[in-house]
């Protein structure tokens, strides 16, 4: 399990705690409450010992079988934050508080529109992590999702290079799915995606990857990732001359029709 802050082990234990008593209430084993919910027995026993963070799926399960009015899934949330390092956590924030968020990927599919089988496939890259640890870092960048289909979704517009939906991450059927995905949410009137395509070469994006959030009464911030850590910048030159970079790139890629062409097309070759 990730390692957690000293308010995130609390609302684990409250969590834990609260499922065994619920549990017992309700004259269930482990094996019976994960049969119920959809999940492992392992999975139950390692929420209920604290070694692992339940996702907001397993918490309204949970509510739903135990008949306990959302109490699991209003504690869910103050687990919201437990799976991300520390230094990612402020932009989680800023993230889903945003009006508009402008992305660009050089390398990757933005995490707001990576499938599970894509989150799956990059997060396993990392040396040393256990499949316990992947298996929450997916479930915790797939819940971050969840603010594109609030009532009032932040606009997204993402920029990539071509070689994101080009690149074999998970193999081809992995793939297939994700630029499928990349196309439905596309179609969203609130996401707009513009490809570099490969035949403009080198751009100004080649540097790196970068998110610009926008909010209705602050001014904005950029977040970057580095190899070792991630960086929210607010000083407002520095924001400006990445809102210019990001406006550069949106002039070197596709329209919006034709990036969704583009993709389409693209999807074919992953059959």
């Amino acid at each position: 399990m990730l390692p957690a802050r000293d308010n995130d082990h609390s609302a684990l234990a409250l969590f834990a705690a609260e499922l065994q008593a619920a549990r017992a209430k309700a004259g269930l084993s482990r094996d019976d409450l994960a049969a119920q919910i959809n999940y492992s027995p392992s999975l139950v026993g390692m929420v209920e010992s604290m070694r692992r963070v339940p996702s907001l799926d397993f918490a309204q399960r949970c509510d739903e079988s135990l008949g306990t009015a959302g109490t699991f899934t209003r504690l869910h949330a103050h687990l919201r934050m437990a799976p991300f390092p520390s230094w990612f956590r402020p932009f989680v924030q800023h993230e889903a508080e945003a009006t508009a968020l402008r992305w660009f990927e050089q390398s990757l599919v933005p995490g707001l529109l990576q499938t599970a089988e894509y989150a799956h496939a990059v997060l396993s890259t990392r040396i040393g992590a256990a499949q316990d640890e992947i298996e929450q870092l997916v479930a915790s960048r797939l819940e971050r999702q969840a603010i594109l289909d609030r009532d009032d979704p932040p606009l997204l517009w993402v920029v990539i290079d071509e070689g994101v939906v080009r690149r074999p991450v998970g193999g081809t059927e992995v793939m297939l799915h994700q630029v499928e995905h990349l196309v439905e949410m596309a179609e969203r009137p609130n996401v707009v995606v513009q490809v570099i395509s490969r035949e403009v070469g080198a751009h100004e994006g080649l540097t790196g990857s970068f998110v610009i959030a926008d909010f209705a009464a602050a001014p904005s911030i950029v977040y970057l990732e580095t190899a070792l850590t991630g960086l929210v910048v607010e000083r407002p030159e520095d924001v400006g001359a990445v809102i210019l970079r990001y406006d550069t790139l949106r002039t070197e890629a596709l329209p919006r029709a034709a990036s969704l062409e583009l993709l389409r097309e693209v999807a074919k070759t992953w059959t």
